[in-house]
């Protein structure tokens, strides 16, 4: 699975708030051994939010959690847009979510409020703690929350733990040696698809050195290309320590 994070807020980008969003999801998906593959922050704009929904449904593999825009003022885009690009289907009233607002806010749900349960016919709803104004998903794999910490927080803390549970274990092994990076790209150009690598280039004193991790599934295949590595910098005699 590819897990995305799309963080939509205008006030995020122009400083009048701080994500806190990205650091929380992140946590959460590494307890079950996942990470994520790309975040967004991005304006509430028709265009903007549109192409990068739909860059993310032609991924098969993706998940996407969305936080922001599905509340009731102009600028509440991505129920709307949400709906058109993942179910291609015209926003119509969930008599549930219809329900638990006018429980809570009475002749007060009239004339805006009500339509935060306006959504698409495949949605399903995604219970809030806090005051049961729900958030909603597609498919079990396309979430949409509130821009709310307090709210989508535990919200995605259940959403993960429900869908994505299945403990998923990567090993790693790290070496940090006394040489460019350079010295190691025709190695890295082996590396098979299921190894993922990560290379940091340093500078100690004006001289080159790196930092080089491998990490993978297969713990028996990464150890192999691991020891290729450590092989290499014996036989050029290049210093380097595991880390």
């Amino acid at each position: 699975m590819n897990f995305y994070a799309v963080i939509i807020g205008t006030e995020i980008l122009n400083g009048r708030r701080e994500d806190a969003h990205f650091e929380f999801v992140k946590k959460e998906l590494q307890k079950y051994g996942h990470e994520l593959f790309s975040s967004f922050v991005i304006k509430d704009d028709v265009t903007l939010m549109t192409k990068v929904y739909e860059m993310i449904k032609e991924d098969k593999d993706a998940v996407i959690f969305s936080f922001g825009g599905i509340g009731s003022t102009p600028d509440d885009l991505t129920r709307e847009i949400a709906s058109k690009v993942f179910t291609n289907a015209e926003l119509v009233p969930h008599k549930q979510f219809l329900e638990d607002i006018i429980q809570r806010f009475g002749e007060k749900s009239y004339p805006h409020r009500i339509h935060m349960a306006d959504l698409s016919p495949k949605a399903e709803l995604l219970f809030n703690p806090i005051n049961n104004m729900s958030g909603f998903s597609f498919f079990n794999k396309y979430f949409f929350l509130p821009g709310f910490p307090n709210m989508a927080h535990p919200m995605i803390k259940d959403v993960i733990a429900t869908h994505f549970s299945e403990v998923v274990i990567r090993y790693r092994l790290t070496l940090y040696a006394h040489t460019s990076e350079e010295t190691l790209i025709t190695l890295m150009q082996t590396l098979p698809k299921e190894i993922e690598l990560s290379c940091l280039p340093l500078f100690v004193n004006e001289n080159a050195h790196v930092k080089l991790s491998l990490s993978s599934t297969d713990k028996n295949l990464n150890n192999e290309y691991f020891e290729i590595f450590k092989i290499e910098l014996d036989k050029k005699n290049i210093y380097y320590k595991l880390i």
